[in-house]
């Protein structure tokens, strides 16, 4: 029997005003996994006056009692581990590894943000005039617009509330079509049972098909006073554009074309571990995912044979079995889209190494490739499957050359047991984050996740995001009466 879930708006579950709803599918099964209501732009503007209603009153909180919901969150998120895996598998054909470290750094997200919540915010500024005090505050914003993927849905849904919530603001969430449980119903779930108040966090979930006009509306209505999105740069595009005609900040979270850079240094044997990780995990399915495997050409024979052979042993399907790595993808239509990319990439001179065909329904193998040319359309986009391309290098002008020749820029690995080097290449990639001897997927709560280029702007973590979610405001204190010339 397929779950039932509502609109939560102003604390009260409630269903989209026309009635509507739309189905969840699971990616493995095909099957119904639940039926959630369908919002239309009636139902956004009540969210949004609900946030609105919520906000004086959850910005007035006093900064402990803000933190203890937080904390207390956190502390509940923990033990939903089995709940989470569940909804995962069925949601978005999440493994049970992925799902339990979702909920790990998700209740760790929560953590720091109760953290950031009564961290020194501002500055004592020097005055110009004689016995004036000048302060640089943060204040909270109010209303803030929130696009929660699929893909890491716990984390990613937490992010994309935690810190805005922190900062005083409050928020509506628009979850994804592919996982709106497990990325936003799920975690509004968890805050309210920690004590969160009614109306400062709303959730709207919509059917695919209005996902365009529920993200207009919602970016568009006056009382939103920032936005922050993560997915895919074509989508963040039409979201951007949206914040700046309204003249509203942006967080964009985007994609990635990454690069894992193995330098002659290596060792062969930890690369051929980090790269595997970095590739597979989540089937390829995340923003920090190794696209791109640069080996330096003195390493380059026994990485690829070690590496294949290691990939060719992945078990894929699915997702509730312990030991599957490759679950399946989002949709069967993503399988298709992956496989599309790689028949073009052999279609154009590329090798297959392993891997490659039709996929099973949503389950794609664990594939790789070499020799892929440019012209290959696998070369430049992101492929977001369980798909990478090896590719050897001479020398490390050569290795910063090909990291760099993408329009993304989000994150980078460079394997090499000599940190001098990785550091001296690292400086030279254009990402915003990079990781020397270690692989590209990694997160940190209290670090500034985010990218450049085609990758996105803007920061989540740590201080970045209560930065990102507040205004710096200029407040001057006279001790003493000012003298004016008329």
């Amino acid at each position: 029997m397929p779950l039932t879930r509502e609109l939560l708006i102003g604390g009260k579950h409630v269903p989209a005003a026309s009635g509507r709803t739309t189905e969840d599918i699971n990616p493995y099964t095909g099957e119904v996994y639940a039926t959630v209501a369908a919002a239309g732009p009636q139902d956004v503007t009540r969210a949004v006056d609900a946030a609105d209603a919520a906000f004086p009153e959850w910005a007035a909180l006093a900064p402990f009692a803000r933190r203890a919901i937080f904390l207390k969150a956190a502390d509940l998120l923990d033990v939903r581990g089995e709940q989470v895996a569940e909804i995962m598998a069925h949601e978005a054909g999440g493994t049970r590894p992925w799902a339990y470290f979702n909920v790990a750094l998700a209740a760790n997200i929560l953590r720091e943000a109760a953290a950031a919540i009564t961290a020194p915010r501002g500055e004592v500024l020097s005055a110009q005039e004689a016995g004036t005090l000048g302060l640089a505050v943060r204040e909270s914003l109010g209303v803030v617009a929130a696009f929660a993927p699929w893909n890491a849905p716990v984390i990613l849904g937490v992010r994309a509330v935690a810190a805005p919530l922190a900062a005083g603001n409050t928020v509506v969430v628009k979850p994804s079509e592919d996982a709106p449980i497990a990325c936003a119903l799920l975690v509004a779930d968890v805050l309210r049972e920690a004590g969160l108040p009614d109306g400062v966090l709303n959730v709207v979930t919509n059917a695919p098909q209005d996902a365009a006009e529920i993200a207009e509306v919602l970016i568009a209505d006056p009382r939103v006073r920032a936005v922050n999105f993560t997915g895919s740069t074509g989508v963040g595009r039409i979201i951007g554009t949206h914040a700046a005609t309204h003249l509203k900040p942006a967080v964009l979270e985007l994609g990635g074309k990454n690069a894992i850079i193995v330098l002659d240094d290596a060792d062969v044997d930890y690369a051929v571990d980090a790269v595997t990780f970095s590739v597979f995990m989540n089937s390829g399915q995340i923003c920090m995912s190794g696209d791109r495997i640069l080996v330096h050409e003195a390493l380059a024979e026994e990485f690829t044979r070690k590496f294949t052979a290691k990939v060719a042993s992945l078990r894929a399907g699915d997702p509730a079995h312990p030991h599957t790595v490759v679950g399946p993808l989002v949709a069967a239509s993503a399988a298709r889209r992956v496989a599309a990319l790689v028949k073009d990439a052999v279609a154009r001179g590329a090798t297959v190494l392993t891997g490659g065909g039709e996929p099973e329904g949503a389950v794609h193998p664990a594939t790789v490739l070499t020799d892929v040319p440019k012209d290959a359309d696998l070369y430049y986009a992101e492929a977001f499957g369980p798909v990478c391309v090896i590719e050897a290098f001479a020398d490390d002008d050569t290795a910063v050359a090909v990291a760099n020749d993408t329009d993304n820029g989000l994150t980078c690995g460079i394997i090499t047991e000599n940190a001098t080097h990785g550091l001296a290449v690292g400086r030279r990639v254009r990402t915003g984050i990079v990781h020397i001897n270690d692989q590209s997927v990694a997160d940190e709560p209290h670090a500034p996740f985010g990218g450049v280029k085609a990758s996105g702007y803007g920061r989540f973590g740590g201080r970045w995001g209560i930065e990102a979610f507040s205004n710096t405001r200029w407040v001057t204190i006279a001790t003493q009466q000012a003298h004016y010339p008329f």
